[in-house]
């Protein structure tokens, strides 16, 4: 299998060329390392069966792959509002090309979308079914609905050209390789509190998440390129079920590193939903997936990446 990875040299794309090539594949990882890094592919340098090329998806190139994951896309709200545009450009054209490509080589396609599309959602927990709730004129709606665009393309490609197709959204995942300043809570908490400095909370930290860890997430991706079934093309939630608010997430990091975390609290961001949890049945029931590593083991082991990479204690 030749499989094509779109932002193979960020967080989740790594760890995604990783299993594929433990699996067997041959694997191209396309970046633009606007927010990916070669550090996070560094290991796979001269590996057999994996190749690197710079470009930018917003631009055409023609591959002969079996596979495409498109991951190509900022996923932080401080990258992807520093240049709006050129989000909205990467989930809008980017996807057109990749399903362009996957149109001619025949080759199945997924689209990583994103929890955003339900934006601050009256319905809850989140089913597949539900619409949304999202600003299109919002200062989050570059990346918000530059993915349900993306989802627009994946499902007429799929129904006007046949091109075999899957949309995967994912709900906030963690775990090695997250960029120190990607302003994502959970990088944000543990690199604030390794430097010993207050941890930002924005607002009084009673909105929730549900957090999954990326091998987790990893799985479910590559169970749904694998899934048969005559609904394939159907968006399916993947992300974790246990529900916390922010200030129990600093809880638990506190408890993990074995010292009460000072806060400083923030006004909360324009347009930042105040619930967010998957229902993830349709993941349950179609690909047998469930996460299995807690949210208190997850951050340990992020913690210890972080100890690593950035030395800071």
């Amino acid at each position: 299998m030749r499989t094509l990875v779109t932002g193979g040299a960020g967080f989740l794309g790594s760890h995604l060329c990783d299993r594929l090539l433990a699996a067997g594949h041959e694997v191209i990882a396309l970046d633009n390392l606007f927010t990916g890094s070669k550090s996070n592919i560094a290991h796979l340098s001269g590996r057999t069966g994996f190749e690197f090329i710079l470009h930018d998806v917003v631009n055409p190139i023609r591959l002969e792959v079996d596979w495409v994951f498109n991951l190509a896309c900022p996923a932080s709200p401080i990258h992807y509002q520093s240049n709006p545009v050129k989000t909205v450009k990467t989930s809008v054209m980017g996807t057109l090309n990749m399903l362009g490509m996957a149109k001619r080589a025949k080759a199945r396609i997924l689209q990583a979308s994103t929890s955003e599309v339900y934006g601050d959602p009256l319905e809850h927990p989140q089913k597949e079914t539900y619409w949304g709730n999202v600003n299109p004129i919002g200062i989050r709606s570059c990346y918000d609905e530059g993915k349900r665009v993306a989802e627009t393309l994946m499902m007429d490609y799929h129904r006007q050209n046949r091109v075999d197709t899957r949309i995967i959204r994912i709900f906030n995942t963690y775990g090695p390789r997250m960029a120190v300043g990607d302003g994502r809570v959970i990088s944000n908490f543990i690199v604030q509190a390794l430097r010993g400095e207050k941890l930002t909370l924005y607002g009084d930290g009673s909105q929730t998440r549900c957090f999954c860890y990326v091998d987790d997430m990893i799985d479910a991706m590559i169970a749904l390129m694998n899934y048969e079934g005559p609904d394939a093309a159907e968006p399916v939630n993947v992300g974790g079920e246990d529900e916390r608010s922010i200030s129990a997430i600093v809880e638990c990091l506190g408890e993990i590193l074995g010292r009460k975390l000072p806060v400083e609290h923030l006004p909360l961001p324009h347009d930042d939903p105040t619930r967010r949890r998957p229902d993830c049945t349709r993941a349950r029931q179609r690909l047998n997936w469930r996460p299995s590593v807690s949210l208190p083991d997850g951050l340990r082991k992020t913690v210890e990446y972080f100890r690593k990479a950035e030395p800071m204690e």
